[in-house]
């Protein structure tokens, strides 16, 4: 077991700068995993990246220790363009060898080990990792086992708790008290955004998907204006702008970093009339209290997401029992299947020794009696040599998986 090891960097210790260096275009993860596996004698690996972590899962007989993830990350960086300060870096990692390294991917993949608890996006990526690193001939046999009961184990988590009901996402929440209060069809509702970042990008993606069409991006930044614009398929202006547009709005999604308001009295005035609801996710809020009060309209803040967010992750915290219960009894079986998938590895040799035998007691111990015997005595003890050459293969390991299960 000491030869599955996990190499980790994530959002709890790295700032998203460091963690971007670790991104490699897809073009590159082949050569890059090539050249760790020759330099480092690795027998397999597997490169996963996400948004808030990066994992290196890899194969090897020696031991993974400090100055092994110091080798590791001299060579991971070798000919790239960004080098972080390496021995600093050796410091942030975190590993695993053997069943704890299985333990931690399980983790990951049930997403007990991510940013926000629940969230299935992870075990996608975990599989999309694998199948990569398989197609290029970078993983193989160990790998392979590790991956299945990785992903059987988090289908089993996800399926037998309640830990991924109960949405905890911010933009969700959002999104689902918008449709509770939205008097008209999401067809037909015309939607002012104001902020280009990575909130309003992903708020955007969700108000498409049910159904959200005509939307007007405001941005300080004309350019990221635009560029948002264009995925859904709307106009981009500066902020500025957003004073002067006359146009009547439905709903107003606003999240920017201003330390002050950006929404004034004179543009709810002026859609007064108008606006039935504010979606405002920024901190410190991007619309001011005593505007609010003045035009009263749907409000949806932080606060109110945030309460739902920290209600729904207590009802999934509960489920957290249940899901390490699930994860404990996939370890031990895991065990039980590593070490017999490393046995069978072992006994491969003894079909060819069995053949050799009976090679040389045909061919030389026995060969003159045999070639006393007629054809039809020969057919017939070619037979019986076969049935125990087969048997002879079989029998081992049928008492080795029936010792170990036995031992388990």
């Amino acid at each position: 077991m000491q030869r599955i090891n996990i190499i980790a960097f994530t959002h709890a210790v790295l700032g998203l700068d460091e963690l971007g260096s670790f991104h490699l275009e897809e073009q590159e993860i082949r050569p890059k995993m090539e050249a760790l596996k020759s330099t480092l004698d690795l027998k397999e690996i597997m490169y996963l990246s996400t948004c808030n972590r990066v994992e290196f899962l890899f194969v090897t007989d020696q031991e993974v220790n400090i100055n092994f993830i110091n080798s590791f990350l001299h060579n991971f960086y070798k000919d790239r363009k960004q080098s972080p300060n390496i021995d600093e870096l050796t410091t942030k990692a975190r590993f695993w060898t053997g069943i704890n390294a299985v333990n931690h991917l399980i983790e990951v993949a049930t997403s007990l080990d991510s940013v926000v608890l629940g969230e299935r996006e992870i075990i996608t990526q975990v599989r999309n990792a694998y199948e990569f690193a398989r197609q290029e001939e970078l993983a193989d046999d160990t790998i392979r086992i590790v991956i299945r009961q990785t992903i059987e184990t988090a289908k089993k988590v996800y399926t037998r708790t309640s830990i991924a009901e109960k949405s905890v996402s911010v933009v969700t929440l959002a999104l689902q008290e918008l449709m509770k209060v939205l008097p008209i069809a999401p067809s037909d509702a015309k939607i002012a955004i104001v902020g280009a970042g990575v909130t309003n990008q992903n708020m955007s993606r969700f108000l498409i998907k049910n159904g959200f069409k005509h939307f007007t991006v405001f941005n300080r930044t004309v350019a990221n204006a635009k560029k948002l614009a264009e995925q859904v398929n709307g106009e981009g202006y500066g902020l500025d702008e957003l004073e002067k547009d006359a146009t009547p709005f439905d709903i107003l999604i606003t999240c920017t970093g201003s330390s002050e308001p950006v929404i004034q009295s004179s543009f709810l005035s002026r859609q007064e009339d108008n606006l039935k609801a504010i979606v405002d996710l920024a901190i410190p809020a991007d619309v001011a209290a005593e505007t609010i009060e003045k035009y009263p309209v749907e409000y949806i803040s932080v606060d109110t997401v945030k309460s739902l967010s920290e209600k729904n992750l207590l009802i999934r915290k509960k489920e957290l029992l249940k899901a390490r219960q699930i994860i404990f009894e996939a370890l031990e079986e895991f065990k039980e299947i590593f070490e017999m998938r490393q046995m069978e590895i072992r006994m491969r040799a003894i079909p060819k020794h069995v053949k050799a035998i009976r090679n040389r007691a045909t061919g030389e111990v026995f060969s003159s009696e045999i070639d006393s015997l007629d054809e039809n005595a020969k057919d017939i003890l070619d037979k019986v040599l076969n049935y125990m050459e087969k048997k002879y293969v079989s029998v081992p390991l049928i008492m080795a998986k029936e010792m170990l299960s036995k031992n388990h």
